[in-house]
């Protein structure tokens, strides 16, 4: 028999906020294979019921913050907070005709992010119980290395990660194909014995990734992220057939619906699916992609935002490894209590504080607001 005094869901959503903040990146013009950026916008959303609230977010444009308020907030606000899945399908409706990937998808991952936490706050018990626990501590890679750093700060930042325990550390490639090779052996100088990963975002031709998945290989690289453009299903899968047998081959951080993922596994594109919750449409979209993951047998590893990840990570069946990026650790630790430095190369869930145990630091957000 349910105590009088437990938690309760029977409640309305009975407002959704939101607001974009541009955080200026720690160095000027920071760089990949294919992008150049000065900074990053985090679109924070807070979703109230009972005496609760929820907080989710996705690092997107400003375009996404508009439509969170002008499309999908007349279809959250007055919905049972126990009901995510029911509001996640709405939503969906919402953006038919204003297509579902992009913006509005990752519109929709931070709604129902917050939500979930919202309904974990409700429950007063931390996300990643109300999931299910498959670990208690969820390891972690260090990711950063951008193609904008000389050789030095490359060394310095992927040597300090090796050092602080984290068994796999990320650089990216492609920007200076003609430098990559020796960057990517400097690399492996810091690091020692750590594992290396390389992340071209697409960066190569067909071609010209499979040479380079031989040179990298001599300098003990296990993953090549985004060899060739992320939709090019058959070039990934050539890639992934002629690479070096110990150099596994990863992509889907630009998935945002559950038909790119399953289109991916088909192509035996991947030996490792990533999948980020604030672009698949949020912890229930990637709940759904860790589902197709078991039916293939292939491994998961979330993409970029650690600390939104970590309650999700803890409880997904395939996962392999969070990614710890560089810039969104970075804005985590500005913004929110509750993000924590990875020990002995993993992150722990609190779970001592219910929902995503992460509370926004608005004063210190404030001088950062664009909208």
């Amino acid at each position: 028999m349910i105590a009088e005094t437990a938690p309760r869901l029977d409640a309305a959503v009975r407002d959704l906020r939101v607001r974009a903040y541009r955080v200026p990146t720690a160095q000027p013009n920071e760089s990949d294979g294919t992008i150049v950026w000065d900074a990053t916008t985090l679109v924070l959303v807070e979703a109230d019921a009972g005496d609760r609230t929820g907080i989710g977010y996705t690092f997107a444009d400003l375009a996404t913050a508009t439509l969170i308020r002008e499309v999908l907030h007349d279809v959250v606000v007055g919905s049972d907070a126990g009901c995510v899945a029911r509001t996640w399908l709405a939503m969906g409706a919402a953006v038919r005709n204003l297509g579902r990937d992009g913006i509005a998808s990752m519109a929709i991952s931070a709604v129902d992010v917050a939500l979930w936490d919202l309904r974990a706050q409700l429950l007063e018990q931390p996300l990643c119980a109300l999931f299910g626990m498959a670990r208690e501590a969820v390891p972690v890679y260090g990711s950063g290395g951008f193609t904008s750093y000389d050789v030095p700060m490359l060394q310095a930042q992927l040597r300090g990660w090796a050092d602080a325990g984290m068994a796999w550390v990320k650089m990216k490639v492609g920007r200076d194909p003609g430098a990559d090779a020796a960057r990517v052996a400097a690399a492996r100088d810091a690091i020692g014995t750590a594992g290396l990963f390389v992340d071209a975002n697409g960066a190569y031709g067909v071609k010209e990734a499979l040479g380079f998945a031989e040179a990298f290989a001599e300098s003990g690289v296990t993953w090549f992220e985004e060899p060739v453009y992320h939709q090019d299903f058959a070039g990934l899968a050539r890639v992934r057939a002629a690479a070096p047998a110990r150099m596994e081959i990863a992509s889907g951080e630009y998935g945002y619906g559950l038909d790119h993922f399953a289109r991916v596994l088909e192509a035996g594109a991947v030996d490792v699916l990533q999948a980020d919750a604030t672009r698949c449409g949020g912890f229930s979209g990637l709940l759904a992609v860790d589902g197709l993951c078991r039916t293939k047998n292939v491994a998961l590893s979330t993409h970029c935002a650690p600390y939104l990840h970590l309650h999700a990570g803890a409880a997904l069946k395939s996962l392999r490894h969070m990614e710890y990026f560089y810039d969104h650790a970075r804005i985590a630790r500005m913004l929110f209590d509750g993000a924590e430095e990875p020990r002995g190369g993993a992150l722990v869930p609190d779970r001592s504080r219910p929902g995503l145990g992460l509370e926004f630091r608005r004063a210190d957000a404030e001088r950062y607001a664009v909208s």
